[in-house]
């Protein structure tokens, strides 16, 4: 099992910044990856940003050149800054880490934080 808390959020103005970071406790050695994912209303949850504990990063196309994400030295944290944040940026951004056994991928996730892209 694995235990995702989140941090950062808000109301910020076209163009501005803000920074996501989330914290994994539990079979932390077990996760493959760690990543962001967002949910608009009305629309279903995407991914944003992934990085491996082995490979590179991957990130939707939507937010390439805007948003960087990184993982912490104890590979347990996983930050998205988020950079010239538009309007169609606005969603619940949840963290997402997931584990691989036995051939089945187990997901988990935390709780979710407001984004909100606003003049």
């Amino acid at each position: 099992q694995v235990q995702l808390v989140e941090s950062g959020g808000g109301l910020v103005q076209p163009g501005g910044s803000l920074r996501l970071s989330c914290a994994a406790s539990g079979s932390i050695a077990s996760i493959y990856s760690m990543g962001w994912y967002r949910q608009a209303p009305g629309k279903q949850r995407e991914l944003v940003a992934d990085i491996p504990s082995v490979g590179s990063t991957n990130y939707a196309d939507s937010v390439k050149g805007r948003f960087t994400i990184s993982r912490g030295n104890a590979k347990n944290t996983v930050s998205l800054r988020l950079d010239s944040l538009k309007p169609e940026d606005t969603a619940v951004y949840y963290c997402n880490a997931w584990t691989f056994r036995i051939g089945v991928r187990y997901d988990y996730w935390g709780q979710g934080t407001q984004v909100t892209v606003s003049s």
